[in-house]
């Protein structure tokens, strides 16, 4: 047996019966915990705060339903199957903690106006898991936080309330998720998983851990290391978003499409004969904005550990500059919309919109950080009326949402694409021509072909599409 194989064999026996304890049900820490309690001998507990917003998890979890809407395959039976086992039940109660061997910690970490990170809930978690736990149990933080925040933060909280030692006592470990929104389950299996530990044991500990349902590589690593990754990971995708975003606004002022553009850039091949010297490119795609809980606000994550840990003085330009160009797509719409209805000698303030999308990913109900959300808000003040339509997100508050897409439709002079719903891929042009009260399309997910929406009679306007005339 492995190193870790027998700490785990001789902690827990042959017949391992481990008690887990998730702190956190979203959209991390329910498919984690419903997981870990389909292994054999693992029962789990996932804790959830019983708040106005979210306490309904809790007794609907219990029940073995799934609160996550829009397509997630495989989640739903999985809750119902570990309910049911009666390995998987959710409490309100901390308390759990008491008999815990391992201890997920996922709440959200969000970012202030100031990109400042808002900590409270993981603070006040650190500080009761402390005073609940038991000795040498494996803490792992899951949450994304700015690089310094296991070390910094949450090590010497669960210390002092515990008055115990980490590294000595206690195992403390930093390990991110890599989940995306419509594939929660085949990322946390299949996607390599980097475990950063305050020593070489707590790091041991927690890949034989994982190496219960992750069927990919586990890379050990420290606690700084990995939290650094995390933040690199997502802040490397918002700039390669940015920069497909400027170079679309390039492409509109050019007269260029720039989906063509793209298609010719990521057309170059990686060479397998001599791979360093021909790499291949892989342009991202520009569109309305960015959203979701990571990539509005990871990069400001970075941006504030090496801002409050570095020794080094300088502003990261490049990460800063980026923000503010994929935050500037939302009023980029609101500016296509305008020149879309002056075409059609229609003043915006005298307009009906239609947008198409409030969750910030297609085939989610996801709304964190929607880019709807500013769009909605910069034409609700400007325009005669606009409505939102999503076959997935049911309520919003302050936000006019219609369930049926065709009334959603009838008699406006302006749709907007935010979204790229699979519901919304396939319209047809007459049908929507047939709905509208001014045939005007503004697409900001590349879902409508501009030729075929032009000898159709529309009014076309896209993200990084030149209208040359």
């Amino acid at each position: 047996m492995s190193e870790e194989e027998t700490w785990l064999a001789e902690t827990y026996g042959d017949e391992i019966n481990l008690e887990i304890v998730v702190i956190g049900m979203g959209y991390t820490g329910i498919p984690v915990a419903a997981m870990l309690a389909d292994v054999e001998g693992f029962n789990v507990i996932g804790v959830q705060r019983r708040s106005k917003r979210s306490g309904w998890k809790i007794d609907y979890l219990n029940a073995g339903k799934c609160p996550i809407g829009g397509k997630e395959p495989g989640l739903a039976e999985l809750i119902e199957k570990t309910v049911k086992k009666g390995s998987f039940r959710v409490t309100d109660n901390l308390a759990v903690c008491k008999k815990a061997d391992v201890i997920l910690i996922d709440v959200q970490t969000p970012v202030d106006e100031n990109h400042v990170p808002q900590y409270q809930s993981l603070m006040e978690v650190s500080e009761a898991v402390g005073r609940h736990m038991k000795k040498d149990a494996l803490i792992i933080v899951e949450s994304t936080v700015a690089p310094g925040t296991t070390d910094y933060v949450v090590k010497p909280i669960v210390e002092e309330s515990s008055g115990m030692k980490a590294g000595r006592d206690f195992n403390l470990v930093y390990s991110y998720e890599r989940v995306t929104v419509g594939r929660l389950l085949h990322n946390l299996i299949y996607m390599p998983r980097i475990v950063g530990g305050l020593t070489k044991e707590c790091t041991n500990r927690a890949i034989e851990f994982y190496r219960r349902i992750v069927k990919a590589d586990l890379f050990p690593t420290n606690c700084l290391t990995a939290e650094m990754a995390k933040v690199t990971e997502n802040t490397y995708r918002d700039v390669n978003v940015a920069f497909a975003n400027e170079i679309a606004l390039i492409c509109e002022s050019l007269g260029v499409n720039v989906h063509e553009v793209r298609r010719f850039v990521n057309s170059l091949p990686n060479d397998p004969s001599d791979p360093l010297k021909n790499p291949y490119r892989m342009m991202h795609m520009p569109g309305s904005g960015v959203g979701g809980h990571c990539l509005p606000k990871d990069p400001w994550l970075l941006k504030y550990g090496f801002d409050v840990y570095g020794t080094v003085r300088f502003t990261p330009e490049l990460l800063v500059e980026s923000r503010k160009v994929n935050d500037s797509m939302p009023q980029h719409m609101r500016n296509l919309i305008e020149e879309a209805l002056l075409e059609k000698d229609i003043n915006l303030q005298n307009a009906t919109v239609c947008i198409l999308g409030l969750a910030f990913l297609e085939n989610s109900e996801d709304t964190r950080n929607t880019p709807t959300l500013p769009l909605y808000n910069v034409l609700r003040g400007r325009c005669k009326e606009v409505v939102v339509h999503d076959p997935f997100v049911k309520e919003f508050q302050g936000v006019v949402l219609m369930d049926d897409l065709e009334d959603a439709l009838r008699n406006r002079d302006c749709l907007v694409v935010m979204t790229r719903h699979e519901d919304y891929v396939n319209l047809q042009l007459d049908w929507l021509k047939s709905l509208l009260a001014t045939p005007i399309i503004v697409d900001g997910r590349n879902i409508f072909n501009p030729d075929d929406c032009e000898n159709a009679g529309f009014t076309y306007r896209g993200v990084g599409v030149g209208m040359r005339k």
